[in-house]
């Protein structure tokens, strides 16, 4: 008999942001003046904040938006203290689960699903932890059934969402009834830190707040603008463990990203590519994870592809900044934005994420207006 073979898309996005915006411009003329007495520090942390393709950002800390005397986040000789890290994860508990929240129910709207369908809770972060977690939270809150299957993806760094959204595709193609939701939220911009090294000063440039969340599951011919999920590849790339670390200090989290990190993705990453894509047809559509603008002018190189084509992540890059783990999601939506905006048929497409290890998570998608959902492919089954 023919059966219909289910299309597993992304049914619904939704994004936030905290309330307080960081223009780049004001928070470079702030940090050099906390910078005053490192001047070598100083003229290389104002050509970081002017080159790194950042216009706007969000953070959850109002304190970030003080003076330079008056932030306890920068450089200083003042007597005000850096908040510690159990004074930051205290924050992070407070704002998470309100942010998360605001990008589930925008999700969940957009998709048509209502709480009482979802079968699965995907939360993801790396910037915070708390026990009961956000997924609990968000569980109740979002009045999701006691008996959700809960699956926390914590301290996986930026490829984490992406890697979500791979889960979630195949725990849908198992179970025809799953509807999943991911929530992911990051809060960045918690764990700049009050110091005049460069590794510090360079991280502090471009990471911003926000939350993202979807929906996966089966489609519906009523949905508009969908991501139909493909095959998806997750690899270590060798020999750079030590390009990206993360780890938990006494003033937040330290992090080190190596200047390396954008030359060796753009060396290694066509050929990940190509086990995914092995007849060398190149999609339509790239949704590259911002992870900085070294990175994505690396993959426009080595895939030669177009300004149209890197639009939707230079675009979240500048609004936004590298929201880490969320960010994938603004990337999509930004997408599907312009996509629907144009009238745009069936195209195919290609989403790619990084994180430390370095790991690259890659997963092929279509995107597909309501007509083409209409019309499920179909396969052969014998019963």
């Amino acid at each position: 008999m023919e059966q219909a073979t289910p299309v597993i898309a992304i049914l619904g996005i939704g994004t936030a942001v905290p309330d307080y915006k960081m223009d780049q411009n004001d928070v470079s003329q702030r940090l050099s003046d906390a910078l005053r007495d490192h001047s070598d520090s100083r003229r290389w942390a104002k050509r970081i904040f002017k080159q790194c393709a950042v216009e706007t950002r969000y953070t959850c800390e109002p304190n970030l938006l003080q003076d330079a005397d008056s932030c306890r986040y920068f450089p200083h000789n003042s007597t005000v203290e850096a908040p510690s890290t159990a004074q930051r994860m205290q924050i992070y508990k407070r704002e998470s689960v309100p942010l998360g929240m605001k990008a589930a129910r925008a999700a969940l709207q957009d998709s048509g699903i209502a709480p009482s369908e979802v079968t699965h809770l995907i939360t993801v972060s790396c910037t915070g932890q708390f026990l009961p977690g956000m997924d609990a939270a968000i569980t109740k809150q979002l009045g999701l059934s006691s008996t959700v299957n809960r699956i926390p993806l914590n301290f996986l760094g930026c490829a984490a969402g992406l890697k979500a959204i791979c889960l979630a595709r195949q725990l849908a193609a198992g179970d025809p009834a799953a509807h999943i939701l991911i929530v992911s939220v990051e809060l960045c911009t918690l764990h700049i830190q009050p110091s005049s090294k460069r590794e510090a000063l360079y991280a502090a440039s471009f990471f911003g707040d926000g939350a993202s969340a979807c929906i996966v599951g089966p489609a519906r011919a009523a949905h508009k603008g969908l991501f139909q999920l493909g095959e998806e590849l997750s690899a270590l790339l060798p020999d750079s463990s030590e390009e990206m670390v993360w780890e938990v200090g006494v003033h937040g989290f330290d992090l080190y990203l190596s200047t390396a990190i954008p030359r060796l993705i753009g060396q290694v990453i066509p050929a990940e590519v190509k086990r995914l894509l092995p007849d060398d047809v190149m999609p339509e559509l790239w949704a590259i994870h911002p992870g900085g603008r070294g990175i994505v002018d690396a993959l426009q190189e080595a895939f030669e592809l177009t300004d149209e084509q890197t639009a939707p992540s230079r675009t979240v890059l500048r609004d936004y900044g590298n929201v880490s783990s969320a960010t994938l999601l603004f990337v999509l939506n930004e997408m599907r934005r312009t996509l629907e905006a144009a009238g745009s048929s069936r195209v195919s497409g290609l989403a790619l994420a990084f994180g430390p290890g370095l790991t690259v998570e890659i997963i092929k998608f279509t995107y597909l207006p309501a007509t083409i959902i209409e019309k499920q492919p179909v396969v052969s089954s014998s019963v």
